[in-house]
């Protein structure tokens, strides 16, 4: 079984390309595949291997600048999730394109797994979920509201339409693995929200922490890699991958008349020209080629 540790940690780098090698280096020799993004606000990425070469990543992202504090949340897989290392380097390590907003000035107050649902049930509480639209699609939490947002990007915008809705209300926010709502906490409190509350650790944490009798979690959790999804107790999930538009799918949406590997889906067989259609099937027959060989 291999150890899949997804991270982020908001702190201050000085010259984040000169961070990048090393820690490269490091993965490859450890054999650690997935992404590490690095930014002038930090890093953020999803990584998997041995216990041994997590370990030996983990201590040294540990030993970078404002970093030893590092949180991160763990998960298993059978199988190498990621079909390589990269390394990053981004302008954001999740983009939502404020540059004002600044998650180590100040963040909405952190809520462990096992107090959300009381807060949540709250009637002067709206929960927000400040995922992308296909990420609500295959799972949420009950009474949750959905912005139908397509990218991080779009929540300011969504935001500054919809924020009369939310007069007089608490806010709970909720992300996968909470980056996403320490920027979000921080936009809302800069528009003036008071009472802004987020999940710590995310949906990964409270399906790892809370028991499914106990949840009011409905669905499964989309993660951004080779596993699709994952339920309760970090379970790797019933979803599969379409590899055109890398939205979820359910294994009966393959027998769909839309449905062609590789190359489209019911959701995105309107989105795309016929010169990349033809890319993809080229891209797909190589696939299959490798996977004839024995390759990755």
């Amino acid at each position: 079984m291999l150890t899949v540790a997804a991270l982020y940690h908001f702190t201050r780098f000085d010259d984040p390309a000169a961070l990048r090698g090393p820690l490269l280096q490091l993965c490859e020799a450890q054999g650690i595949r997935g992404t590490l993004l690095l930014a002038r606000e930090g890093i953020n990425g999803t990584i998997a291997g041995t216990r041994q070469g997590i370990d030996a990543v983990l201590a040294h992202i540990r030993a970078l600048p404002g970093c030893a504090d590092l949180d991160w949340k763990e998960s298993g897989a059978s199988d190498m999730p990621f079909g390589r290392m990269k390394v990053r380097l981004k302008r954001e390590i999740v983009t939502m394109g404020q540059p004002d907003v600044d998650p180590t000035a100040a963040v909405g107050r952190y809520v462990e797994p096992g107090d959300w649902n009381e807060l949540i049930s709250a009637p002067d509480v709206a929960v927000i979920d400040t995922r992308n639209d296909y990420e609500v699609g295959i799972g949420t939490f009950e009474g949750a509201v959905d912005p139908g947002t397509r990218s991080f990007r779009d929540f300011p915008a969504w935001w500054e339409k919809n924020a009369h809705r939310f007069h007089n209300k608490r806010i709970a926010m909720f992300c996968t693995g909470g980056i996403r709502c320490e920027k979000s906490t921080n936009y809302l409190m800069s528009q003036g929200v008071e009472d802004v509350f987020h999940l710590k650790g995310g949906i990964l944490k409270y399906l790892e922490d809370v028991p499914e009798q106990d949840s009011k979690w409905q669905g499964e959790c989309f993660v951004f890699d080779k596993r699709v999804s994952l339920g309760h107790g970090l379970r790797q999930g019933r979803h599969i991958m379409c590899h055109a538009c890398r939205r979820p799918l359910l294994p009966e949406d393959r027998d769909r008349p839309e449905y062609e590997e590789g190359v489209c889906c019911h959701h995105c067989v309107d989105e795309y020209t016929a010169e990349d259609r033809a890319r993809f099937r080229e891209r797909q027959h190589q696939f299959d080629l490798a996977e004839r060989r024995g390759e990755d």
